[in-house]
């Protein structure tokens, strides 16, 4: 069975940090795009950044630029995503997605969504 598991997420106050993982069960990561998204209550679920199958072409959107830091370790078979300087419009589900990589590969605030696979979530909750 092939899917996407997050993991990392949890309850900080403004100012922290949190690491959330993509570990991929049942496929290999090394070929595959990895986008992370989030989704707050109520809202649209928006892009938060992605990486390309190398590791070495990254997007951040405009929101996090600056604090969140999107990294991989294919010898893991891992994705991350390093939060830093929380805030509370932070506060979300957070996915991962995997899609065959492909030249020209981006994310941008206005998508794309169109991945293959996706995984359950993790909870981030930025509060004091």
């Amino acid at each position: 069975q092939l899917h996407l598991v997050e993991s990392g997420g949890g309850l900080v106050q403004p100012g922290g940090s949190l690491r959330l993982s993509c570990a991929a069960s049942g496929f290999t990561l090394s070929s595959y795009a990895i986008g992370w998204f989030r989704q707050a209550l109520g809202k649209e679920p928006e892009v938060v950044s992605c990486v390309n199958s190398g590791g070495d072409s990254t997007n951040v959107m405009t929101s996090v630029k600056g604090r969140f830091t999107i990294s991989r370790d294919n010898a893991k078979n891992a994705v991350y995503l390093q939060m830093n300087s929380l805030k509370l419009e932070d506060t979300g589900a957070y996915y991962c997605a995997a899609v065959k990589d492909f030249d020209g590969f981006y994310c941008s605030e206005n998508g794309p969504f169109e991945y293959t696979y996706w995984g359950q979530g993790t909870q981030v909750t930025v509060s004091s």
